[in-house]
């Protein structure tokens, strides 16, 4: 018990005495990897103290990988690397460019005393759940990208609510949680609007949305588009080796399909930005030389890091709409 040290009527909750207390007592190396903790109830006795207060300190100290519980037995010391203030649980859907981008900034904005473990669920709601139900209790802060699976929300629902924070696409049943997230709806819409311009020198819009990693919102803002504006339009599930027509624009939101339309045109002799035109989803270093130039509707990912980064470590609380804009080249 000599490695716990409580003191009233100092300004600091006796949660966090314990906490500092354990802390110190690693650093002098007074407790090291595999030692037992002093058990709740001894801390409770040898200090007046409610099990709700030990218990506190020790969830905290566990969700930071500092120590472990072994049921029916105790706590005991897993890491003697206490700068680590926070524990990140980062659920991804999958890794491409985009969610590398967001990535490398959270991480660069995110600092050195925060420990990020990064998982990937592959739209599969199975390996969700079980993601899900395995770090509960393990990390101080779980940031999840539910994408459009179906019921998401019950599973995130078990972890405590002002832990999470959901990242990319979020839906009515997640309201209550802090977010940074894309309008895809308002971001295709809008982003259409601003090329409407040009648009009016084609025949028809055609959106490539397979349906099953996209976000409806895309379709319905493409939709609502051509509807208000009266332009021709088809909604097809993929491109295969599908004819282009001249006075086509493909609107595509995987570079797959991108790379298909693209050999498909060259093969029948057809002239990007003349012939047919494109606009391709998310924005990449290579659509700036690709093809002369590939006009992209693009959240900015980077920023987004940034400000998840913001969210976790200043206890922010909002749902953010992440800004997205058009970037006009050659292929329009």
């Amino acid at each position: 018990m000599n490695i716990i040290s409580i003191q009233n009527n100092i300004g600091l909750p006796k949660y966090k005495q314990i906490i500092l207390s354990i802390e110190k007592a690693i650093d002098e190396e007074k407790l090291v990897k595999g030692d037992r903790l002093p058990s709740v109830n001894k801390v409770c006795l040898a200090f007046s103290l409610s099990r709700d207060t030990v218990l506190l300190a020790y969830d905290e100290l566990k969700k930071r990988g500092i120590i472990y519980a072994i049921p029916g037995k105790g706590y005991y010391v897993k890491s003697v690397e206490t700068t680590i203030k926070q524990k990140v649980f980062l659920l991804f859907d999958e890794l491409n460019i985009f969610k590398e981008d967001i990535y490398n900034s959270f991480l660069q904005h995110i600092g050195k005393n925060v420990q990020v473990d990064i998982f990937f669920h592959h739209f599969n709601i199975q390996v969700f759940q079980k993601l899900i139900n395995d770090s509960n209790g393990n990390y101080t802060k779980y940031i999840i990208m539910p994408t459009n699976l179906l019921d998401t929300a019950s599973s995130i629902k078990t972890l405590p609510v002002n832990e999470v924070i959901i990242l990319d696409q979020t839906n009515p049943d997640l309201r209550a949680y802090p977010a940074i997230y894309q309008n895809h709806e308002k971001d295709i819409f809008e982003g259409l609007y601003n090329a409407k311009a040009r648009l009016k020198n084609y025949k028809k819009l055609i959106l490539i949305f397979p349906g099953f990693r996209e976000p409806l919102g895309m379709k319905i803002g493409f939709e609502a588009f051509c509807l208000e504006y009266n332009f021709e339009y088809e909604i097809i599930s993929e491109f295969t080796d599908r004819k282009i027509a001249v006075g086509d624009v493909y609107i595509i939101p995987t570079d797959r399909e991108l790379v298909h339309v693209i050999e498909n045109a060259r093969n029948q002799n057809l002239r990007l930005g003349l012939d047919f035109g494109i606009i391709s989803y998310n924005e990449t270093r290579l659509k700036k030389i690709v093809a002369n130039g590939i006009t992209t509707i693009s959240t900015h990912f980077e920023t987004m890091g940034k400000i998840l980064a913001e969210m976790v470590l200043k206890g922010k609380k909002e749902q953010i709409e992440n800004k997205s804009s058009l970037i006009m080249r050659n292929s329009l």
